[in-house]
């Protein structure tokens, strides 16, 4: 805590922040003696502290750094480390007990003792949060086992005995955010670390009740300027902490009143009735008055009363409704007299077991200055000082980004414990990811995550660290937050269902069509940024007018377009090894046919059954040909070489003839050709609902009059047609 000079033990310096005055003391432990080095006391010069909460943190701050000056100045080193301990106001008391299972025999330990206790003043934190109404934040400030059992049977020390089970009774004490944070803040101003703080009734207890007087149902009341804070033991443990926000200020302020003074100076007429009978003094006027102390003690006796009834009252309250065996009174406010008096005759108890402690405890303590009195008024500043030997650290104080901040200890605190408690984001913590991409495909939502920020950067003690890294006391934390990554980002063509590109065949070439989807109703391509929230509806076609536009191909009325040997439209619809075709209007079939096509056609010719042939005619011989003539309904060589003409080469050459309309029947229903001076099988096509593109077999059947026909048969008027799907 200190530099500089050697002493014969590590020097603690405990910092009694009362309601009238400040208490400074150094000092160090060997062999169970205290030895006092230095100790200072400063009153506050204005009512910075009431009821022993500060009210002016800048004022009371002041006041610490001089006592902290005065003490550095007289044993030659610096101080930066403080202990302190606070009043009971607002005290709030949980008792609790708590159990831990081995399930096998196991010899006890201290860390498992203090494993038990941590686990005690969490569980009691717990359950006073459930009852916290005020919306406050509590802090321990100091905790007391009743009782220890192993194996559910008591023991007043489980150290070094076996047990599969270890429990304890324990009574944990807590005080407000606001008040905890005060205190830390006024000696922060003074360039002060907070190392440990208890209670003040318990900083009195390891001074005024040793532990072989702790069997006995002994009170301890320590009665300051603001507050008289009251503890309990029996059976050898403390069981009840308590507080009246009532005590040696009620008498300052009725002597004021009664004398017409101000405060300090009612507080200096207290302090010489101890020793004067009769008390001079000046008013507010100026004038010159003097007190007798028998007439000063009368005007007193209703609020000394008034103090006994309620420290009684409340005595008996922590101590299950019945009175203790006997008092221990320390603190000035005790020290008036008649006051032990009445608290003995509201208690009930003989008025010898109600005493004022001062010298009588202080045996074990060695002033090391000159001119030291031992009286009660040192009893609780010894105790803060000897509470960092004797009371383990509920809370820790570490370094968060420059920030002090402190942590309940439950010995296994971490850098994430630290930044929860300075409210730093926890988002800060870990890597953020960018803003993610919402869309749909064909109507199902889908996600796309952003991408991973860098993670934080923590250090402690200057050292690479963690969220994980355990922390201790003093520590010095630096985080530096998480940053976000990139936003989600993903073009059209990275989709699954996009695919590469949908192959067709166009004029006996193969074509690589890239594909497109629909995006909010608009076409787009695969290197289309997808957007939140856009409507993505996948296409496997291409329409015709978009296969010449993506060939840069003017087509016009004059051409016919065809898809799988069918007259189509600009807006058919072309999919994955479709074939598309097209010629000038005009032209025979086997003029625009390419000739994939005709292989096409003539490979579901050859899978069909043998047919015989309906328009070629052999020509071998004159005579075969006048016999083939022969019989009803053959055709004549007249009658064909009325509808050609030998040509160069003895070639016949189709002669120019008129259109010539026809009806037949497809499929049952009577279909009217033109257009055309013969007709072919595949012409009826361009007249019936039969969409090739979109199979519903594994072939065609057409047939002609009952017979299988080709699709370059001939067709005259009055035949019977039949289109459909063979499996």
């Amino acid at each position: 805590m200190t530099e500089g000079k050697n002493y014969s033990g590590q020097l603690v310096f405990g910092l009694d922040i009362g309601t009238r005055s400040i208490v400074g003391t150094v000092g160090y432990r060997n062999n169970n003696r205290f030895y006092a080095v230095a100790q200072r006391i400063k009153e506050h010069e204005t009512r910075a502290m009431l009821d022993g909460q500060i009210h002016d943190i800048r004022k009371v701050g002041e006041t610490v750094r001089q006592v902290k000056e005065e003490l550095e100045k007289a044993i030659g080193r610096s101080l930066t480390d403080a202990c302190i301990a606070a009043a009971g106001r607002v005290l709030r008391t949980v008792n609790v007990t708590v159990e831990t299972e081995f399930g096998y025999d196991k010899e006890i330990t201290q860390e498992d003792m203090y494993a038990l206790t941590t686990l005690g003043v969490e569980k009691a934190y717990e359950m006073l949060q459930k009852e916290n109404d005020m919306d406050m934040r509590f802090y321990c400030v100091g905790h007391s086992v009743i009782h220890y059992y192993i194996n559910r049977y008591p023991i007043s020390n489980p150290d070094g005995h076996k047990a599969k089970i270890l429990s304890a009774e324990m009574i944990a004490t807590f005080l407000p955010d606001d008040v905890v944070d005060g205190l830390n803040k006024a000696v922060g101003l003074a360039g002060l670390n907070v190392v440990n703080m208890t209670l003040e009734p318990i900083a009195a207890i390891q001074v005024a009740i040793p532990e072989m007087y702790r069997m006995l149902n002994i009170a301890l009341v320590d009665v300051g300027a603001g507050t008289s804070d009251i503890s309990i033991t029996k059976d050898g443990s403390i069981i009840a902490f308590g507080m009246l926000p009532m005590a040696g200020d009620a008498l300052t302020e009725t002597i004021a009143k009664h004398c017409l003074v101000d405060f300090a100076t009612a507080e200096q007429i207290k302090k010489d009735a101890g020793l004067m009978k009769e008390i001079s003094y000046k008013d507010i006027m100026g004038l010159q008055q003097s007190i007798a102390k028998e007439e000063l003690l009368q005007v007193l006796e209703p609020v000394i009363q008034s103090m006994a009834v309620g420290v009684a009252d409340k005595i008996k309250e922590l101590n299950g409704g019945k009175s203790v065996s006997a008092v221990f009174v320390v603190g000035g406010g005790g020290k008036m007299e008649s006051y032990t008096d009445h608290l003995a005759e509201e208690l009930g108890i003989q008025k010898e077991r109600v005493a004022v402690r001062g010298s009588e405890v202080l045996q074990q303590v060695e002033f090391l200055e000159d001119n030291v009195v031992k009286d009660s008024l040192l009893v609780t500043p010894i105790g803060i000082c000897l509470s960092f030997y004797e009371q383990s650290n509920n809370f820790i104080f570490v370094d968060f980004n420059g920030q002090r901040i402190k942590l309940y200890d439950n010995n296994m605190l971490a850098v994430v414990d630290a930044a929860m408690q300075a409210e730093f984001a926890k988002e800060g913590l870990f890597p953020k990811r960018g803003k993610e991409l919402n869309f749909t495909v064909n109507g199902k939502a889908r996600i796309v995550r952003g991408q991973l920020g860098e993670a934080a950067v923590i250090r402690v003690n200057g050292e690479e660290a963690d969220i994980h890294t355990p922390i201790h006391g003093g520590d010095r934390i630096e985080v530096i937050p998480s940053t976000a990554g990139a936003a989600a980002a993903m073009e059209l063509g990275a989709l699954n269902e996009f695919g590469d590109v949908i192959r067709v065949t166009v004029n006996d070439k193969k074509i690589d069509l890239p594909k497109f989807a629909r995006v909010n109703g608009q076409l787009q391509s695969g290197y289309y940024d997808i957007k939140d929230h856009d409507v993505i509806e996948m296409l496997n076609y291409y329409t015709v007018k978009q296969i010449a536009d993506f060939m840069d191909v003017m087509v016009d009325h004059r051409i016919n377009m065809y898809v799988n040997q069918q007259l189509a439209d600009m807006d058919t619809c072309v999919y994955e090894n479709f074939t598309v075709s097209w010629a000038m209007k005009g032209t025979d079939a086997d003029t625009w046919l390419t000739a994939q096509e005709k292989a096409a056609m003539a490979a579901i010719e050859r899978n069909r059954m043998p047919e015989p042939l309906e328009y070629a005619w052999p020509v071998e011989s004159d005579a075969e040909a006048e016999k083939a003539g022969e019989g009803e309904g053959d055709v004549s060589r007249d009658e064909i070489s009325d509808k050609y003409d030998a040509g160069e080469g003895g070639a016949f050459q189709e002669r120019e003839a008129a259109t010539l309309p026809i009806t037949v029947t497809v499929n049952g229903r009577p279909v009217a050709m033109d257009g055309k001076d013969t007709y072919v099988f595949v012409d009826v096509f361009d007249y019936i609902d039969f969409d090739l593109s979109k199979p519903q077999g594994a072939r065609v059947v057409t047939k002609r009059n009952g017979q299988i026909s080709r699709y370059m048969g001939p067709v005259e008027d009055g035949d019977v047609l039949e289109v459909y799907w063979e499996n």
